[in-house]
């Protein structure tokens, strides 16, 4: 019987409205970000740690604050 190998970090799939999806690819076009998946998982860590996590050269608090307003008001948040 194999032992399942457990890597540090395990993954899970989360389902967003493809209209949501592709208007956030468009708005993160030339901003660093190398998908829609590393922009939310960057905006989820902010949010989960209080805006305590900032990674310089990225998005300003502003931006953030915008992408909250906007989620909230599509009801995601």
């Amino acid at each position: 019987m194999q032992k399942k190998r457990v890597t540090k970090e395990t993954k899970v799939t989360i389902k967003i409205p493809r209209p949501l999806y592709d208007r956030l690819k468009g708005i993160l076009e030339g901003t660093g970000f190398n998908s829609v998946t590393d922009f939310i998982v960057y905006v989820l860590r902010d949010i989960a740690s209080g805006g305590k996590e900032r990674v310089e050269g990225e998005l300003s608090h502003e931006e953030i604050e915008l992408v909250r307003k906007r989620l909230k008001a599509l009801g995601y948040l």
